[in-house]
């Protein structure tokens, strides 16, 4: 996936009248610094993948090296079967690699991009607790 602001012009249209605009300036601004679509899909791909927990307690897992199917299984409480179809999607999107070793199949991360995403998403929430109004937290 390669993302680059002057790669295409935004191709998302303008909503409305540009008279209507409260400042047309910064959503040029704003609109410039905006990937083109297919970018933007790209981008929402990779953080669907990060974003399912049995699939983000993989990759977290594998922060702390290589393991095999059966070990990651035991370490996140998830099935074999469950672990190698997710291993399975994250393999499709390059994000893991496999290593076999005899019977056995060895994952690691494979993208040293998604590693950082994973340390900045841990710090982020380290010092920004999420808020779940759904279960009555309110605003701190």
């Amino acid at each position: 996936m390669n993302i680059s602001s002057d790669e295409q012009e935004c191709e998302v249209p303008v909503r409305g009248h540009p008279s209507d605009l409260v400042d047309p300036t910064a959503v040029a601004h704003a609109r410039s610094h905006l990937p083109a679509a297919g970018a933007v899909s790209d981008v929402a791909d990779v953080l669907s993948l990060l974003g399912e927990p049995h699939r983000l307690t993989l990759l977290l897992a594998l922060r702390g090296g290589e393991l095999c199917v059966h070990d990651l299984a035991a370490t996140t409480g998830q099935s074999e079967s469950a672990t190698s179809h997710a291993l399975k999607l994250l393999r499709a999107r390059r994000v893991v690699s496999p290593r076999r070793d005899g019977r056995r199949v060895f994952y690691r991360l494979d993208d040293p991009h998604v590693v950082e995403l994973l340390d900045l998403a841990l710090t982020h929430a380290a010092h920004s607790p999420p808020l779940h109004p759904e279960r009555g937290e309110e605003s701190r």
